[in-house]
């Protein structure tokens, strides 16, 4: 499936599945292509909205090692979630 992208307006062309042979016969697919919408993300909940908050409040970002993660976690996380 050939799928051609432009983030910037939101939408993409995808090509529509190529036939097949089952059994001797040409059987599913379609020709041309399908203008598609870009997914949107999923309003985030409240504990996630919670927790997101508090890892940052306690410096909690991609790339920290895993020594300094567990020791946020004990020292930051775990009182901060417990009010």
């Amino acid at each position: 499936m050939a799928v051609i992208k432009n983030l910037s307006k939101g939408f993409y062309l995808k090509s529509r599945p190529s036939a097949y042979t089952s059994d001797g016969l040409t059987v599913g697919g379609n020709r041309g292509f399908v203008i598609s919408s870009l997914p949107r993300a999923y309003p985030r909940t409240a504990p996630q909205k919670r927790v997101a908050s508090v890892a940052a409040e306690c410096g909690i970002k991609k790339g920290i090692s895993r020594s300094e993660l567990r020791k946020k976690m004990i020292e930051c996380i775990g009182p901060k979630m417990r009010k």
